[in-house]
């Protein structure tokens, strides 16, 4: 595989935080969709915290080497132990096609 998939399901207002921490580790961006959660009581009391329905989820394409990364400082950024209580993921991607790698630097002579 030569992309990662990295989906982190945060707070609403929280996909700055995301995209702040995963570009500081190589990410160039990403796509944000709105959302809602189903939390019940029941995972507020097992997680100790206060779930807001509200939900952003911010996929990022990456290039595999830099996933460990990305999702660390994702999570560093935006985890459950902050204001944005998201939760981060990675999925393999098989074929990637629309987008373009940074160009090369030349060889020094």
């Amino acid at each position: 595989m030569t992309h990662e998939l990295i989906v982190c399901i945060v707070n609403t207002g929280f996909t700055d935080v995301v995209m702040d921490a995963a570009k500081e580790v190589g990410a160039r961006g990403g796509t944000v969709i709105h959302g809602r959660g189903t939390a019940n009581k029941e995972a507020e009391e097992f997680f100790h915290i206060s779930i807001q329905p509200d939900k952003e989820l911010v996929m990022i394409l990456v290039p595999a080497e830099i996933k460990d990364a990305v999702l660390h400082a994702v999570y560093g950024a935006a985890g459950l132990k902050t204001a944005g209580q998201g939760i981060a993921f990675s999925m393999p991607v098989t074929n990637v096609v629309g987008i373009s790698a940074p160009p090369i630097a030349p060889a020094a002579q």
